[in-house]
């Protein structure tokens, strides 16, 4: 086994007063000793004091209800876990993005895992990561008291990552849950953990973003920390200075595979839900709109005649989905959902996993240079279906493609759209991002039914157009700056 070398730091900070005394006269000086006690001398100090928060307190309060999460299963089980990707992933990100693994005993027998939970009701309700119990075949709950439960896993969400356990004990110490939404990038947060099984760690930083979109987990908007957090703190709670729970830790971007200062937890009220729909419903829910989307650039932008970056860029619609029953179509630029802005196109899978299905909602989308408002009605997350797939864009260049009519096989192979496939790329395309073998569908939505026509569009183009690209089974918009 190899040995684990514990190394101790110490950081060292000071604050200093500084106070500023200006010159007296000897007059005024007189003066002031003749006026004695009835006229103090005022000193204001040019910079008070400001003290470092004492976690102490927070710590000896909220500690008991954390837990150490352990977990056996079949050693081949956990290889294979292991070695998943995070679904939806793609495989290039895999070794930066991950689960937290935990931390894994060497045995003959089955193989045991490590990892972390909090209390949320007196009766016994934890919280922890999907992934701490995924495929486990026993679920020990261990108290900061040293007492050990055998839990019940009452439900598991792995869209969210959020599992929820039950142990049969009265009268818990609890954690207070508190609002993600009130926090502002900066504010210190402290995790509470079991990293490497080390019960009841603590480490403390600040909130480094809000609303993070993380590959393979869009419906999640993730808060991102640099409190040290490590293989063993899965699942384990991230509290705000007024001691209430406001994410779950999940996740780290490591090229190591240890701590490197991005750590990602999922805000509470996610947990909470899934939480209250499993009590309730003894499932979890969450809302499907149909679209694959991509971010708005500034390149973009102006190819749409928006006043400026933001909304999504709606690349395709699912056939039969909630979004084309409601009338949104590939080129549509979603700027509301539900009455709430859509900034970034990251801010639309949340918003729409968080919807009940069957629920009507407006959306305010960019068509044609004005806004149209149309009525939605929210379907349901099946299996291992994105809410919202988010495409990458594309960077800008210009255009320069060689270019045929699609093959009667082809047109077959990719619905009967019309189109032209680029043989050949360059410069200018290239730089874009066009690839050979792209099907150009569309040039600032006008479709494209054969070279000729492409050329003709492009030669009426302004200084940008936005080719909808299909690619394989996804399709996005390129921007491309043609000079």
């Amino acid at each position: 086994m190899q040995a684990n070398v514990l190394k101790k730091s110490l950081v060292a900070a000071a604050v200093v007063g500084v106070f500023a005394v200006g010159a007296m006269s000897a007059d005024r000086w007189q003066a002031v000793q003749h006026a004695g006690a009835a006229t103090p001398v005022a000193v204001a100090t040019a910079n008070p004091q400001v003290a470092l928060p004492d976690f102490a307190g927070l710590v000896a309060q909220q500690g008991p209800a954390v837990v150490r999460v352990s977990v056996s299963h079949d050693a081949k089980k956990v290889s294979d876990r292991m070695s998943r990707n995070i679904p939806g992933m793609p495989p290039e990100m895999a070794p930066f993005f991950r689960n937290f693994p935990m931390p894994q005993m060497p045995d003959e027998g089955p193989s045991q895992g490590l990892g972390s939970g909090f209390i949320v009701s007196a009766d016994g309700i934890v919280l922890t990561n999907a992934h701490v119990v995924d495929g486990a075949d026993t679920v020990t709950v261990t108290l900061t008291d040293k007492r050990e439960f055998t839990a019940k896993v009452l439900g598991s969400d792995r869209t969210t990552d959020i599992a929820v356990l039950k142990i049969d004990a009265k009268s818990l110490p609890y954690v207070t849950i508190g609002d993600p939404a009130a926090m502002r990038v900066g504010e210190w947060v402290v995790a509470i953990g079991a990293p490497f099984g080390l019960d009841n760690t603590v480490t403390a930083g600040i909130v480094s973003a809000k609303g993070r979109s993380l590959p393979g987990d869009a419906a999640v908007p993730f808060i991102q920390t640099d409190a040290a957090v490590n293989p063993g703190n899965s699942g384990g709670p991230l509290f705000n200075l007024k001691g209430e729970v406001v994410g779950i830790n999940s996740q780290i971007f490591s090229r190591s595979g240890g701590f490197q200062g991005l750590a990602f937890a999922i805000p509470i009220d996610v947990a909470m839900d899934v939480k209250d729909q499993i009590a309730q419903n003894g499932k979890v829910s969450h809302g499907r709109l149909g679209v694959s989307i991509q971010e708005v650039n500034q390149s973009l932008a102006e190819t749409f005649g928006l006043p400026r970056p933001g909304g999504a860029l709606v690349g395709s619609v699912t056939k039969d989905g909630p979004a084309a029953k409601a009338g949104v179509e590939a080129g549509d630029v979603i700027l509301k959902f539900d009455g709430k802005d859509v900034g970034r196109s990251s801010d639309l899978p949340p918003m729409v996993a968080k919807v009940k299905p069957g629920t009507t909602i407006a959306l305010d989308v960019w068509r044609d240079g004005k806004t149209k408002q149309l009525s939605a009605t929210v379907g349901e997350l099946k299996g291992d279906t994105v809410v919202a797939e988010a495409s990458g864009a594309a960077t800008q260049g210009k255009l320069g493609v060689a270019v045929r009519a699609l093959t009667r096989e082809e047109r077959k192979s990719v619905d009967g759209i019309s189109g032209v496939v680029v043989e050949d790329v360059a410069g200018a395309a290239a730089k874009a991002g066009v690839r050979a073998g792209d099907v150009i569908v569309a040039v600032n939505n006008t479709r494209v039914t054969s070279p000729e026509q492409l050329k003709e569009l492009i030669g009426k183009a302004g200084k940008t157009v936005a080719l909808l690209i299909q690619r394989d089974e996804a399709r996005i918009f390129v921007p491309v700056t043609i000079g």
